[in-house]
């Protein structure tokens, strides 16, 4: 099993820098390649580039009322979500359709549909 995972291309478990500003703010945000890989497919997949859909990201989030304490967290969550919703087919895997062309409530939903009910907690 651990093979397909050890011998994959070492490069995309390389950390990368990249600083951006956001509301005028300089940032830098350090995360695998991997995840830099699938946020640059999303970006590009909407006609932008990686430090434009990231600040479109931030400023749609803290609109949703989300606290962001933890924004690489978030933006690693973001692109292991992508490539979910490609495997299930929520979102085509042909990199020509933009993301914003799909509509986002009926995956939404779709998502919540398929959501194993919470366990209780203790």
């Amino acid at each position: 099993m651990c093979k397909l995972f050890v011998h994959a291309d070492s490069e995309l478990w390389i950390s990368r820098t990249h600083s951006l500003r956001i509301d005028g703010m300089v940032t830098s945000i350090r995360m695998e390649n991997a995840f830099w890989n699938a946020l640059t497919e999303i970006a590009a997949r909407d006609g932008m580039n990686l430090p434009q859909m990231i600040t479109r990201l931030y400023h749609e989030s803290i609109d949703a009322g989300h606290d962001l304490g933890n924004f690489t967290s978030f933006l690693r969550v973001c692109a292991m979500r992508y490539v979910a919703l490609q495997l299930s087919g929520d979102i085509p895997r042909d990199t020509q359709i933009p993301i914003a062309s799909l509509d986002a409530d009926k995956i939404l939903a779709r998502n919540m549909d398929q959501k194993p009910p919470s366990e209780a907690t203790h």
